[in-house]
């Protein structure tokens, strides 16, 4: 029987797409040195070419083919990779115009699953790879969503289980200061740890005015269920109209319509790791409209705040 990451690697090579287990979300991937394999990333996803793509890497030597380094990239190669960190820094001429919208920079990153990894590896090329869900919707944290949401667009799917982190990596613009444009996977408490320095979290209202973006996922409405979701305000209480799904970060919620708890401790791993999955059970329960309160934002709530915002189009 053949091996499905040989498979998958074949696939990559001769300019098809493949669903990816990353420790963030499944992506969707492409040979990043492939123009016309990219560009059917963003025909299967429905995805505009004004939106860049983070290229992955199975080790940071090969992010530095990829990208130019810096002693700030360098160092947060060494404490962060693998991992949910995505550097944004010059490109170098291997990656196509198509990869990073024409920009100079290029986000890249070395994800922490070891099938992702290998399948890197055994296809020999970096891999443009964002989120394998159409275009603005919620992003796919198992296989099964992959198949659901792009089925035969998809030459293969590789199956690496649940995702554990369960929220996209943060993505740092590195230089001339350390800029977090998209908070994620990891906490800016970290970076700055590392980095012994400050870093700063670009306004929401300056990330989604900046055409074309600076790096992915900057847009004010996306990862986005169906059903149009709402963000109840700081002292607004939770509806109680059954035809109402209600998303919380834990109890008690009182009773009403179908309700989500991204975690019953109230921890925001947890939280993070439950967001997508939550989001689309509540999706697909049937319910008119959906209500969600933000998490304290600190650490990863950060990033999960992020993602209810613009899930609710207020980027």
């Amino acid at each position: 029987m053949p091996d499905p990451l040989d498979t998958a690697a074949t696939i990559l090579r001769a300019g098809g797409l493949v669903g990816m287990p990353t420790e963030t979300v499944y992506g969707l991937a492409a040979d990043a040195t492939n123009a016309e394999a990219v560009l059917g990333i963003f025909i299967a996803k429905g995805r505009p070419t004004f939106d860049p793509l983070i290229v992955h890497v199975a080790d940071p030597e090969g992010a530095w083919a990829v990208a130019e380094s810096t002693p700030r990239a360098r160092l947060l190669a060494a404490a962060c990779w693998p991992g949910p960190l995505t550097l944004v820094l010059r490109r170098r001429a291997t990656i196509p115009d198509v990869v990073t919208s024409g920009l100079e920079t290029v986000g890249v990153r070395c994800p922490d699953h070891p099938v992702a990894r290998e399948l890197i590896r055994r296809a020999g090329r970096p891999l443009a790879a964002p989120s394998a869900n159409p275009f603005g919707f919620i992003s796919p944290t198992t296989a099964a969503h992959v198949r659901d949401q792009l089925g035969d667009r998809v030459g293969a799917i590789l199956d690496g289980g649940p995702c554990a982190i369960g929220i996209e990596s943060t993505v740092l613009l590195v230089d001339p200061q350390p800029v977090i444009l998209r908070p994620g996977g990891l906490t800016r408490e970290r970076l700055e740890e590392i980095l012994g320095e400050p870093v700063a979290v670009a306004n929401a209202q300056a990330r989604a005015a900046s055409i074309a973006l600076p790096a992915p996922g900057l847009l004010a409405s996306h990862y986005a269920p169906r059903t149009p979701l709402r963000l109840l305000d700081e002292h607004e209480p939770w509806p109680t109209d059954p035809r109402i799904g209600r998303l919380a970060l834990c109890g008690p919620v009182p009773a009403g319509g179908p309700t989500e708890l991204l975690s019953q401790s109230g921890d925001l791993a947890e939280a993070a790791r439950t967001l997508f999955a939550s989001l689309r059970r509540l999706d697909a329960s049937g319910a008119t409209d959906l209500v969600a309160r933000l998490v304290p934002a600190i650490g990863l709530g950060l990033g999960i705040n992020d993602r209810l915002r613009r899930a609710a189009g207020l980027g």
